[in-house]
């Protein structure tokens, strides 16, 4: 574990947590020695920014005093823990927690709690219908810790990171003033969007950790130039971690909870009154489904009258089963006799449209209509395996009345397609 003791800074001692299940270090070759002053170096190189460290001490303190703490990580894959095995228990996110436990719990049954909420290929743009849902429980709880991570996840965000700033904000501006980190993963081929991400924590001064800066330039270098871990150490496939990587993010996480630690508190907290870097319009995004959605909107949802079982699933917190995501939809099998399609009409601005994809041959494309007017066809066999879809229908400066209609495409009306949800912001 991380050292209490000694100034912050680039020199911080730092002794690894014990070797993951399963994956110990003689198993590796060559064998990786996490107490040696290389991986500490590059354990070190993580730290994109300390950032204002006032929450993230007051979380800590709460912890030293026995007093109820939540740590909460939202993400794509890579928070859910794929790669990681068990995934449960072997993932950056539990690995960390833990480590939060055993640096900072005044003892062994010490309140300290995980939310683990990362589902699989799902950017930012859904991550913020989610947060009310899978972070806060529907307002039942309040993390101390919000920990972001999506730097490889929103390539394909279609508000290039309007979403990402709004979901850093809306866990930012809470009122019981949460510590906000962002997190930046990496994938095989040095890949991520730290640079268009990593503003938004200059911005607002938060905490960042970049597993890129840690380990990337290592990777190209021999022993003997400071190679510490190979791409297949780190890497189970081209996407996600190993045991290992996974251990290497929750050390990169704990250095940043040892340096502030050890810093002095800053004299004050975060500004959240600046105005936005890139944009905050979906921090007021709310989920209607099936189980909502009759309060909200009027909805008449012709054939998708069933409900869609087969769903992406995630092992949240520190489960070993799957949680269904999006279990109130609507669902059209094809067969019914009415192949009307779906259709809803509510007050908003702003609106989302989350579907499922699927690797399954039955399912179709469907079109899309707002208020009469054919915006965009989607295809649930484009990525051809089973898992959340958010894509922007709308996004208004003003509220309005606004209808969507469903549809199958032309020679797709025997088809399946599943409304897993809308967000909407009014």
């Amino acid at each position: 574990m991380l050292q209490d003791s000694g100034d912050a800074g680039e020199n911080t001692e730092f002794t690894a947590p014990r070797d993951p299940v399963g994956v110990t270090a003689s198993a590796v070759k060559p064998a990786i020695d996490f107490e040696s002053p290389r991986y500490r170096d590059m354990i070190g190189r993580s730290l994109l920014n300390k950032g204002n460290n006032v929450r993230l001490k007051r979380a800590i303190e709460k912890a030293k005093n026995g007093e109820p703490v939540v740590i909460a990580y939202i993400g794509g894959s890579i928070t859910h823990g794929a790669g990681a095995v068990p995934i449960h228990l072997q993932s950056y996110a539990y690995r960390s927690y833990e480590s939060f436990k055993f640096m900072f719990a005044l003892s062994k049954d010490s309140p300290i709690h995980l939310i683990k909420a990362g589902v699989g290929g799902t950017p930012s743009e859904l991550g913020i219908v989610r947060y009310d849902r899978d972070v806060l429980r529907g307002g039942a709880v309040q993390p101390d810790i919000v920990i972001i991570e999506f730097a490889v996840n929103d390539a394909d965000d279609e508000t290039q990171g309007k979403c990402y700033e709004s979901l850093v904000l809306k866990a930012l501006t809470a009122d019981n003033k949460p510590a906000v980190i962002l997190l930046f993963s990496v994938f095989e081929n040095d890949w991520n969007l730290q640079d268009r991400l990593a503003p938004v924590g200059w911005h607002y001064d938060l905490p960042m950790v970049s597993v890129k800066d840690a380990v990337v330039d290592q990777f190209n270098k021999t022993k003997g130039e400071g190679n510490v871990i190979s791409k297949k150490q780190f890497f189970h496939d081209i996407y996600h971690p190993t045991n290992i990587g996974h251990r290497i993010m929750a050390d990169c996480l704990e250095y940043l909870f040892d340096v502030t630690n050890r810093s002095e508190w800053d004299e004050k907290d975060h500004d959240i009154e600046k105005a936005p870097l890139i944009g905050n319009e979906f921090v007021n995004v709310k989920l209607l489904d099936r189980k909502n959605g009759n309060h909200i909107a009027r909805i008449d949802a012709g054939s998708f009258c069933k409900t869609d079982t087969d769903l992406q699933m995630a092992e949240m917190d520190a489960h070993d089963y799957g949680t269904p995501q999006f279990p109130n939809n609507w669902m059209r099998t094809g067969e019914e006799e009415d192949q009307s399609s779906f259709r809803i009409s509510l007050q908003c601005k702003r609106l989302i449209l989350i579907f499922k994809d699927s690797g399954n041959d039955e399912f179709g494309t469907a079109h899309i209509k707002v208020d009469g007017v054919f915006v965009q066809k989607v295809d649930p066999r484009q990525v051809n395996w089973t898992h959340c879809h958010a894509t922007l229908l709308l996004n208004e400066e003003h509220v309005g009345e606004h209808s969507i209609e469903i549809e199958m495409a032309e020679g797709h009306e025997h088809k399946c397609f599943t409304i897993l949800g809308f967000g909407y912001v009014d």
